[in-house]
């Protein structure tokens, strides 16, 4: 039988105060955070988590803006925008001071040429924990790579749902992280069972709103 938590984020309201109910309001869901599951004892995920991921520049924005990826994966950039883009890697929130951060890296992609494919370049994402994504040239330009050492990692979709499936019985964390916050939030402890488990968790933060 299938183990499985579905998660609800939320974010603080206009005045800040904290909704708690899954249908307190319009605009309480949160789109693109990602969710994680650690659970004490082995086992499988329903799906692994990608291994290669592509990243496209163009008109000047990350698409997509946030991507989740395993330890090891590897990412290929293209710039489809005519004029040069640099791709700046770095450790995401405040670890982005700390020198010991998640890989980072810096790579030159040129102009795409008319009626030709975009420039491309690779990077392999060889530790675990939320990167930023950004833009020499361009400092608007800002995505997102989230590195998870557990395989149960995915993004909510617009509703700030996400289903996580064939989860291994017994203790287990579920964390939350979204591109706008600073400071990691604690876990939520739960133990996983044949019920489906249900946990809603909130930000800190009121997400930006994404340029067009």
């Amino acid at each position: 039988m299938k183990k499985t938590i579905i998660a609800l984020v939320g974010r603080p309201d206009q005045l800040g105060h904290r909704r708690q109910s899954a249908s307190a309001g319009a605009g309480q869901a949160v789109q693109d955070a990602v969710v994680v599951v650690m659970p004490a004892n082995k086992g499988a995920p329903k799906a692994p988590l990608p291994t290669q991921v592509t990243i496209s520049q163009e008109k000047m924005r990350f698409i997509p803006a946030v991507s989740v990826v395993g330890v090891g994966a590897r990412a290929q950039f293209v710039n489809n925008d005519p004029w040069e883009h640099h791709v700046r890697a770095s450790a995401a929130g405040f670890a982005q001071f700390n020198n010991a951060g998640s890989g980072s890296f810096e790579l030159r992609l040129d102009g795409k040429p008319e009626g030709k494919p975009g420039k491309t370049a690779e990077a392999v994402f060889e530790k675990a924990g939320a990167v930023l994504l950004g833009c020499h040239i361009h400092g608007s330009m800002r995505g997102h790579v989230y590195v998870s050492e557990s395989p149960w990692a995915l993004l909510t979709g617009a509703d700030g749902i996400a289903n996580l499936e064939q989860i291994p019985d017994g203790a287990a964390q579920i964390k939350v992280w979204h591109a706008d916050q600073l400071i990691d939030i604690a876990p939520q402890q739960t133990t996983v069972s044949a019920a489906p488990g249900k946990a809603t968790l909130q930000l800190n933060v009121v997400p930006r709103r994404r340029r067009i």
